[in-house]
């Protein structure tokens, strides 16, 4: 899936089908959800759900809590927006 095609179903109802629970949880907190999203990645335990989960808690203010989560998934703490780090992630994920 491209990121525009991505993007425009965030008007959808309900996530695409076709991506992983990944990025599920990042079409959920794109439509402001961040409780689902934390929800789905809270429980996959490897690299890329630790990226994901880091991303959520330095959403949600608790930076140390993301810094865990960074160093689980062996990334530094970005220094970009919120909103461009979600298009990182996004289309790294698609």
């Amino acid at each position: 899936m491209e990121f525009e095609t991505f993007i425009n179903t965030l008007s959808d109802d309900n996530p695409p089908v076709s991506v992983s629970a990944y990025v599920q949880a990042l079409w959920y907190e794109g439509k402001g959800n961040w409780e689902k999203a934390h929800d789905i990645v809270q429980d996959i335990h490897d690299r890329t759900g630790s990226w994901v989960h880091a991303y959520l808690h330095r959403k949600e203010g608790d930076n140390g809590n993301a810094r865990y989560w960074y160093s689980m998934a062996g990334k530094s703490f970005p220094s970009v927006s919120l909103q461009q780090e979600w298009e990182a992630i996004v289309k790294a994920l698609l």
